[in-house]
């Protein structure tokens, strides 16, 4: 891929397997329940053998939701940059945002694998004679692991299925809205159905204590947020070039500067990340981040082109400014812009873009 559409890892991952050739993340907090159910499942009536078959059955079922979802995005010729496992379900980041019809059956990919495979294992159970009425399934038991891993299944697929945002059915519903109504139109209703709905969450947890409840309602409310700020983004920056929010005014380190060098002109103006010359070539951008930490492992006198970055993201003049957003939308970010020469003709920061938008928003700034 690009490196000026190489996302980042989303933040937070203590471990990284490979399947079907995608990054498979475990985040912290995802190891922290699988921690917290293990010790959870050793006072209950479950072995331990059972427990831990338990817990990777319902490791086995997030991830093969999120890998339906893999499958169907690469039949509509859409790449995974990596698969995220959170406490709460996983999160499939695809390279490209798919066009309604394909995100309808991308979305419905994941819960229908889950629906399947539970009703597959209540038939298994059943036909072994071990079904038990779900009155009276109070706990786990050895006996009763595979219809527990089924209801599981069961409520991973009919939570996905709630319309909002970021969950499956919040895809679906803005999938279904958007043929009959323009996309950010239609991403914006359901942005607003999943923070109505995380609010409803919320209060229900609240009255009946369900601390689970709250922190889902927590998430759900965060992502549609995040997603009707997306939207708003996308609406504000339709019709403009990169070119219509990069910063012309910017200072320059050269191929022989110091990490001295470079803190200094840090200390000295508003700027936070420098594009690296060597004459009149581009060789190198060196972030505030990279700065510092070349600062603290090589010292002030070590050279600039030991700590920059060369395969910096960078875009043409005329890229459409609604596909920057995403790649630039992270506090700290920065990509270069230049010309079909590899001429160096601006910056783009998540910051200048920021205020790019404020400026739109009170319509100082007109599509040219």
């Amino acid at each position: 891929m690009p490196a000026d559409k190489q996302p980042k890892p989303i933040p937070g991952s203590v471990a990284t397997i490979r399947i079907l050739g995608i990054p498979v993340r475990l985040h912290f907090t995802f190891v922290l329940m699988l921690v917290y159910l293990l010790f959870l499942g050793m006072s209950q009536q479950q072995s331990r053998v059972s427990t831990a078959f338990y817990i990777v059955g319902l490791f086995a079922s997030v991830l093969l939701h999120e890998l339906a979802h893999t499958v169907v995005a690469r039949h509509y010729g859409i790449g995974t940059i990596e698969i995220v496992m959170f406490p709460i379900g996983g999160i499939s980041r695809p390279e490209r945002p798919p066009k309604p019809r394909e995100d309808l059956w991308i979305a419905l990919a994941g819960p229908l694998t889950n629906l399947l495979l539970a009703a597959a294992l209540l038939a298994w159970v059943a036909t072994h004679g071990g079904l038990v009425p779900f009155r009276q399934m109070q706990e786990p038991t050895d006996a009763t692991l595979a219809q527990w891993i089924a209801v599981g299944n069961l409520a991973l697929g009919l939570f996905n299925l709630v319309p909002a945002v970021p969950m499956d059915g919040g895809r679906i519903l803005r999938s279904l809205l958007a043929r009959r109504k323009p996309e950010e139109e239609a991403a914006r209703i359901a942005a607003r159905a999943g923070q109505f709905l995380a609010v409803l969450f919320g209060l229900v947890g609240l009255l009946w204590s369900n601390f689970i409840l709250v922190f889902v309602a927590l998430f759900v409310y965060l992502g549609a947020s995040q997603e009707s700020s997306a939207v708003r983004g996308r609406i504000l920056t339709a019709g403009f070039p990169v070119s219509a929010a990069m910063l012309t005014d910017f200072r320059v380190l050269r191929h022989g500067d110091t990490i001295r060098d470079a803190g200094n002109l840090l200390l000295a103006t508003s700027q936070h990340d420098f594009p690296v010359m060597h004459g009149d070539s581009v060789v190198g951008l060196l972030t505030r981040r990279r700065l510092v930490r070349a600062m603290m492992r090589d010292g002030a006198e070590a050279y600039v082109a030991g700590a920059m970055d060369r395969e910096f993201p960078r875009f043409s003049p005329e890229t459409s400014l609604q596909d920057v957003l995403s790649k630039v939308s992270a506090p700290g970010s920065c990509a270069l812009v230049m010309d079909a020469d590899d001429q160096l003709l601006g910056m783009v920061t998540s910051e200048n873009v920021s205020e790019f938008l404020l400026l739109r928003q009170a319509k100082m700034v007109q599509p040219e």
